[in-house]
């Protein structure tokens, strides 16, 4: 069975862990809605991701077009090679920061 979690960092901060694939991605989508309603500026952090594929990148165009659509902002950190690699393979990769509008995004906490 395919696995994933959604971890809530605070301040439209998320981590997605797991797989990113076509047996996650509508399961990630539809328990995503619930973490980013109430958030403008979102960060993903995706460096966990332990297996993704095309229905991954489509997951993600998913987020950036939503976000698009209802005036929020949204970015990607930590994003899996295989998503990127099938991104430039189909010459979406610009679109994947088209969620990227603002400056002054979400600023990192300082770490001591």
């Amino acid at each position: 069975m395919s696995e994933f979690t959604i971890e809530d960092h605070g301040d439209g901060r998320f981590a997605v862990s797991g797989e990113l694939t076509f047996d996650t991605a509508e399961k990630i989508l539809r328990a995503s809605e619930e973490y980013f309603e109430d958030h403008t500026q979102i960060e993903v952090d995706l460096s966990e991701i332990t297996a993704s594929d095309s229905a991954g990148l489509a997951l993600l165009l998913e987020w950036v077009t939503w976000a698009n659509h209802s005036v929020r902002e949204i970015r990607f950190a930590g994003m899996p090679e295989k998503i990127l690699a099938i991104a430039r393979t189909t010459e979406v990769e610009a679109l994947l920061t088209r969620g990227e509008r603002w400056s002054g995004f979400i600023e990192a906490p300082d770490e001591e």
